[in-house]
């Protein structure tokens, strides 16, 4: 049987609006997807960065909710 695991990346954009990117993984195959445009793609290695990226870029979403910064 199969595991299947889910977790998310969520960023706030400038108008205080949440946006989010599920990462789904299925064995050693993982899949990211946004819950705001519908955005979908496989990503074998680093699906979380390509999440954050997709955030920065589409939807101009880079606040961490949690308070975690890169610096």
């Amino acid at each position: 049987m199969l595991e299947i695991n889910t977790s998310k990346v969520s960023r706030w954009d400038q108008h205080g609006r949440e946006h989010v990117v599920r990462v789904q993984r299925k064995g050693a195959q993982r899949m990211i997807r946004c819950d705001t445009c519908g955005w979908r793609k496989g990503a074998q290695f680093l699906p979380w960065l390509k999440a954050e990226e997709h955030l920065a870029e589409e939807h101009q979403a880079t606040v961490d909710p949690s308070g975690a910064s890169d610096a």
